[in-house]
């Protein structure tokens, strides 16, 4: 079916004409230190004081959980980089495994990974960034500094606060209250500006802002240790696992970032061989920095009070040590600072990709003669960031994002399995993902587990398939997560599949689970919003559909 032509790895798997005006600068500490980057930011400073919130000092396995499965993720993006090292990350992945419609769909998720992931990005930045300018005793007006979401709510609730404030000292304009969050709108204008001069100038300044954040982020958990009073990690899952689970948005969307560094493909001299070891660097390092430091916020006070938008400010303010605020708010601004820095270098690359393969108009291809970067395409995601800054808020673009990015990982994971296997010298001098044989293994593990589970309480099972109960819609995605697992298990046995990306694709689908209806509902709706856009522009003017020959079936 033409729906789902795939792009031979071979038109790919070298420089395109187009690719030849990028500069080619970035090393495997470049690579590592942009992972990092994009890791390390909204997630640790901000998003985490929710998970600890509901899960209490249990979230510690939620991030080792997270960081499992994207640990198995960024082993099967790094095979794709050495086999199609281009801009188009998963994108590009999807287009060679699993064809042009899932190519495409992976293309508008992770529109809202990148660009409106940076919006919550932006969001948490201007709130340290404000918290900072009060330390030094600058202080912005509350209609300047709350997003119009935010103030319009708490009116209607007249909950006390930032918002209620800025809505009461609003200036109006024909009766409409000017209320935005400028602080956000503004990093957002200078970060654009920034990526869009070149990759050079982000490279020195993304590397020295993470060399600042990591020096911080050591001394937060130095300072905090000597706070720890262990007595706060009892109970150590006081809301159950559903509570450790209930985080797996914010917990997830502190992982997100270390496949952006598989956009700059074009810029890295041996891509084959470095961007593997950018992805998976980063993600190591990001994964034992945020095991500690949830552990000594968990330790330095009760779970109950870290359901907060600053969670390592808070827990410095309860304690009284109130040099580390300054210290802290520093740390957040730099580190929010390189997240956006990298997401919104990620997003033009894709649509640069896109646009070369003719489903976005050429423009988004077209590269900047001096600055050597895809200039229209920088443009226009400041924009698409910049926008909804005005009328959206935080909750609903973290859920928003972090459903978006599992979806791609899922199908990267699953893009891996069907890849032909390559004889090993054909990979000399480049990464290769190891084969192990998932035959038994999946089976036994899967069998293994359900034994366990049901050995251990036989409910926790049983309620899942009692589709009768009340809640019986939100036991669906749990279900079908079950029923998952018995087919990767059957596939695994008949087709000898790779367990490393069976892995992969499983651990992601289960924290997929965690997601409520509404993120559900409102990630389908984006679906459906691209498919409209496919089919009304890309699928005609795709270059597999001007040029049969390179169809592959």
């Amino acid at each position: 079916m033409k729906l789902f032509r795939r792009k031979p790895i071979t038109q790919v798997s070298g420089d395109e004409g187009e690719s030849h005006s990028l500069h080619k600068v970035l090393r495997v500490r470049d690579l590592t230190f942009f992972g990092i980057a994009a890791i390390i930011g909204a997630g640790s400073f901000s998003s985490m004081g929710e998970a600890c919130f509901k899960g209490g000092p249990a979230v510690i396995l939620l991030f080792i959980i997270c960081g499992i499965a994207c640990g198995f993720t960024a082993l099967c993006y790094a095979e794709f980089a050495s086999r199609v090292p281009v801009s188009g990350s998963a994108y590009t992945y999807a287009y060679v495994s699993f064809g042009e419609l899932f190519a495409w769909i992976i293309g508008w998720a992770l529109l809202m990974e990148y660009s409106i992931g940076n919006i919550y990005v932006a969001f948490a930045w201007s709130g340290y960034f404000t918290n900072l300018l009060d330390g030094i005793g600058m202080h912005m007006p509350e209609w300047l500094t709350t997003n119009y979401h935010n103030a319009h709510n708490a009116s209607l609730g007249n909950i006390p606060g930032e918002g209620l404030t800025a809505w009461n000292i609003a200036p109006q304009v024909s009766g409409l209250r000017i209320i935005f969050d400028l602080p956000a709108f503004l990093i957002n204008v200078i970060i654009t500006a920034l990526v869009y001069v070149g990759v050079r100038e982000s490279r020195n300044v993304s590397n020295a802002m993470v060399m600042i954040k990591l020096a911080i982020i050591l001394l937060v958990i130095f300072v905090g240790v000597f706070y720890v009073d262990i007595s706060n990690w009892t109970p150590f899952m006081p809301n159950g696992f559903g509570g450790v689970m209930g985080g797996v948005a914010a917990v997830f969307f502190a992982y997100i970032g270390f496949d952006a560094v598989s956009t700059l493909a074009e810029e890295t001299p041996n891509p084959r061989h470095d961007l593997p070891k950018g992805m998976i660097n980063s993600l190591i390092i990001c994964t034992a920095a945020y095991i500690i430091l949830s552990l000594v916020l968990t330790g330095m006070v009760s779970y109950r009070q870290l359901g907060v938008s600053d969670p390592l400010a808070e827990v410095f303010k309860i304690k009284g040590v109130k040099w580390m605020l300054f210290v802290v708010s520093i740390a957040a601004v730099v580190a929010m600072s390189s997240v956006m820095l990298v997401f919104q270098m990620g997003q033009p690359r894709i649509w640069m990709s896109m646009s070369r393969d003719g489903l976005l108009p050429k423009k988004f291809a077209s590269i900047h003669p001096k600055y050597k970067t895809p200039g229209f395409a920088t443009i226009v995601t400041g924009l698409v960031v910049a926008i909804p800054i005005f009328f959206t808020d935080e909750k609903f673009v973290l859920d928003f994002t972090s459903i978006a990015t599992l979806f791609a990982f899922v199908l990267v994971c699953g893009g891996v399995l069907m890849l032909p296997r390559k004889p090993e010298d054909e990979f000399q001098g480049r990464f290769q993902l190891i084969y192990i044989n998932s035959k038994w293994l999946m089976p036994a593990l899967i069998i293994g587990i359900f034994s366990v589970l049901w050995y251990a309480d036989s409910s926790l099972i049983t309620n899942y398939l009692d589709v009768n109960s009340e809640n019986a819609a939100e036991k669906i995605p749990m279900l079908i997560f079950f029923i998952l697992c018995i087919v990767m298990a059957a596939l695994s046995f008949f087709k000898n599949l790779s367990l490393i990306p069976v892995l992969g694709l499983l651990s992601c689908c289960y924290l997929l689970t965690g997601m409520t209806l509404s993120n559900w509902k409102w990630f389908f709706s984006w679906l459906l919003i691209g498919l409209v856009l496919y089919f009304s522009y890309s699928y005609k003017n795709s270059k597999l559909n001007k040029k049969p020959g390179n169809i592959s079936a």
